[in-house]
């Protein structure tokens, strides 16, 4: 055995290797090859998976179908022993009121309501206990031994006592359905007698309309009352308010001008105000009269001084029009004409002609007349504006001595009309509640609270037929659907509960890891060494994907070494690791399987080989790896068993002699997959796979749970160890949620499937096996 593996030697310096050359064509992104390779984001379980829903039913059918009988059976039996009872019905048509009976603004404010609180209302008055009191003692329901029988109760006690237990119950027979759309109610009796129910319905409807009336008797006799006692009360406040404000005004000397209306107040006493009508002093009204002038006066004045300020500034030549003197228009008209004629001559004579001069010479005369005209005219303006606005000025200074007289009196007359005004909105008060409680008053009559009633009945109520309760179609319906959503509810509770990791879905979601490979669950009586011997089966054609899957799932390709571990002993684990061993030897690489659980190994058994030297040797000082190596009678695989198992595993793995391994055998071999122990509850696993390039978890399907797998997943990440991904095995693929996928195709063009059933298959040959 030594001299054959020492031939191993170099093993790792031919690039030409199949497994070299697949771990450099590695992918970027392992699901670009088409492989099952989800990462923990992919966004498959978003959506609705009606599969998986529908698989969780199918499930637990067995719940559901329980849920269903146990809630009929209670339907029935309920439906059987509940007591019979007949409703009747009365339909009424309630329409809103409109008038008002008190709208007087002080007294009692105006309450507006809308429709539906309108009928909510009258529901709720239907409803109440003194309608259903009112009943009870019209109909004499106390001392009605039918109705008392019928209705279950019993004569002992006070009859004070019985008619209460009698109010309670009509209250709670008694229900109100509205009709949509319209104005019609139904009101409904409910009782174990047809007789009773329909005879109480009516007579509900018939108080109810009484009451009604009383009651708007009732408002309209206190409307009237209460206005009597209010205008009584208003008109004695009103004399009084009167009787001071004149007083007052009769001390003071006030004397009001009235605006507004026709009446006037004498000599020595104040006028009242009437409807709309305004009192102004007498002070008041001449200071008014004296300021309006004043504000004249004093306009024309400013006029006038700024008419004489223009003429003084501009020498008079602003203020003299010639079109308002006749004799410098005269005079300019012949002027104009001399003009015209001296030209006229001018054109045949010489300018020194006599005649030529004699015309400029009166030409010039009347330009000097003209002159003296226009200075006299501009000397008689100036006079004439000085005057006017010395006028102006003596009216404006006598306006306001007259003004400035007025308003000491205006001042003191405003001090004393401070608490007249006071007196007058008293007064004006008192009349306009006084004007409007009266008019109200005349309004209310007897007759307004009971002419015209708006509630009517419609249809009456008739002994109704048949049971309202209980109604055994629709129980049982009800407890169908009723068992259905609780079956469905159970159902999903249960999936919920379940922490198992079941299929290659699980995987994703529970652990959100990539699912590198799933292995179908074998034949029961079916070795897994027994299924591996035939490659074309399902058993194999797993671990071929799952060797494709490693292959590219980085983008180096297929890691050197890598770790095989499991949460819990008896997962497939050391399958796994045989199995994927054998099939990279088929391509021709080197590889290295190490069993590497140093406290319960399995592989020296599965291959066939003694244990006696191996894992444990190396690490506690052996020299040559090759003394350690086994040769297997599969081509292009070796094998190191553990070899004695040591009294402390842990401390022999965490020394650097495992680094070495790792170190030492990477030259040697194309890869080393060591066959890792559990995590769970052990250091070996952590310590191995802190050392490896990767790390593959293998989770058995149905049987290790969620919480102990991220256990596990957790101490590794602890460990600073690069899980690839998850292997699902014993996976069976017919009881699976989504078993259309992950399992078809494994095991197509195979003589004989090891995962389903056990019924002879021929092969080629003519022969037959048996699982």
């Amino acid at each position: 055995m030594v001299d054959e593996t020492r031939q191993l030697g170099g093993g790792s310096n031919d690039r030409n290797s199949p497994i070299v050359v697949l771990r450099n064509a590695g992918l970027p992104d392992a699901r670009l090859a088409g492989l099952n390779v989800a990462g923990p984001d992919d966004g498959e379980d978003d959506g609705f998976d009606f599969a998986r829903y529908l698989h969780i039913l199918r499930k637990h059918w067995l719940v559901i179908v329980a849920s269903v009988a146990v809630a009929v059976a209670i339907a029935v039996a309920l439906t059987l022993t509940t007591q019979k009872i007949y409703t009747a019905s009365v339909t009424l048509q309630i329409d809103k009121e409109s008038a008002q009976v008190i709208n007087v603004q002080g007294i009692e404010p105006r309450e507006t309501t809308t429709y539906d609180e309108f009928f909510q209302t009258q529901y709720g008055l239907i409803k109440s206990e003194s309608l259903a009191a009112r009943t009870v003692d019209r109909l004499g329901l106390v001392n009605d031994q039918a109705f008392l029988t019928a209705m279950g109760f019993t004569t002992g006690g006070s009859k004070a006592a019985l008619r209460e237990r009698i109010i309670e119950r009509v209250v709670g027979s008694v229900d109100v359905a509205p009709i949509q759309r319209s104005r019609l109610v139904r009101v409904t009796f409910a009782s174990p007698d047809r007789q009773i129910s329909a005879r109480i319905a009516n007579a509900i409807a018939e108080n109810y309309i009484g009451s009604n009336l009383d009651r708007r008797f009732e408002s309209s006799s206190y409307a009237r009352k209460f206005l009597q006692e209010r205008i009584d009360e208003t008109r004695v406040k009103l004399e009084e308010s009167e009787r001071r404000l004149v007083q007052y005004a009769r001390e003071q000397q006030i004397i009001n001008i009235p605006t507004g209306g026709s009446s006037s107040s004498s000599s020595g006493e104040a006028g009242s105000s009437g409807g709309g009508q305004q009192n102004t002093p007498l002070a008041a009204t001449s200071l008014s009269s004296l300021n309006e002038a004043l504000t004249m006066a004093r306009a024309e004045r400013i006029r006038a001084e700024q008419r004489w300020r223009q003429s003084q500034a501009s020498g008079g030549a602003g203020i003299l029009n010639p079109a308002d003197n006749a004799n410098i228009q005269q005079l300019s008209l012949n002027k104009a004409n001399l003009e015209a004629e001296y030209r006229e001559k001018g054109e045949s004579l010489l300018p020194d002609h006599p005649d030529m001069l004699r015309l400029r010479a009166r030409i010039t005369e009347l330009e000097r007349q003209i002159q003296n005209e226009t200075n006299n005219s501009r000397s008689s303006s100036e006079q004439s504006l000085r005057a006017q606005y010395e006028v102006a000025l003596r009216q404006e200074r006598s306006f306001e001595a007259q003004v400035n007289a007025l308003k000491g009196s205006v001042l003191d007359a405003r001090d004393r009309g401070i608490q007249y005004d006071i007196f007058q909105r008293e007064v004006d008060t008192n009349r306009s509640l006084y004007d409007d409680l009266l008019r109200r008053y005349k309004e209310v009559g007897v007759s307004g609270g009971v002419t015209n009633n708006n509630i009517s009945i419609i249809d009456r109520a008739k002994v109704p037929k048949f049971a309202s309760k209980p109604q055994p179609r629709q129980n049982l319906i009800t407890a169908v659907f009723a068992g259905l959503l609780i079956g469905i509810g159970l159902a999903f509770l249960l999936e919920f509960m379940d922490e198992s990791i079941r299929s290659p879905q699980d995987v994703e979601n529970k652990l959100r890891l990539p699912l590198l490979g799933s292995i179908p669950k074998l034949a029961k009586g079916v070795l897994p060494m027994d299924a591996l011997q035939d490659v074309r089966s399902s058993f194999s054609e797993a671990y071929y994907s799952l060797q494709t899957a490693l292959q590219f799932s980085s983008d180096k390709g297929m890691p050197r070494n890598l770790a095989v571990v499991s949460a819990r002993p008896s997962e497939g684990k050391s399958t796994s690791s045989l199995a994927l061993a054998r099939n990279l030897a088929r391509l021709g690489g080197r590889v290295l399987l190490i069993d590497s659980d140093l406290r319960n190994p399995s592989l020296h058994r599965l291959i066939g080989v003694e244990n006696s030297r191996g894992l444990s040797n190396y690490l506690s000082g052996g020299s040559d790896i090759e003394d350690f190596v086994s040769v297997t009678n599969q081509a292009n695989l070796y094998f190191m068993p553990t070899g004695p198992l040591p009294p402390d595993p842990a401390q022999l793995l965490a020394s650097g002699r495992l680094v070495d391994l790792i170190r030492e055998t990477g030259k040697l071999f194309d890869v080393v997959i060591f066959d890792a122990p559990p995590v769970m509850g052990l250091a070996d696993a952590p310590l191995i796979a802190s050392r490896v390039e990767a790390v593959l978890m293998v989770v058995e399907s149905g049987r290790t749970g969620r919480r102990v797998v991220r256990a596990a997943l957790a101490r590794l990440r602890t460990a600073n160890a690069r899980v690839l991904g998850v292997v699902l095995t014993k996976f069976d693929a017919r009881t699976s949620t989504y078993g259309y996928g992950y399992g078809y195709g494994y095991g197509y063009g195979s003589n004989y499937d090891y995962t389903y059933g056990s019924k002879p298959i021929e092969d080629k040959s003519g022969g037959k096996r048996k699982a």
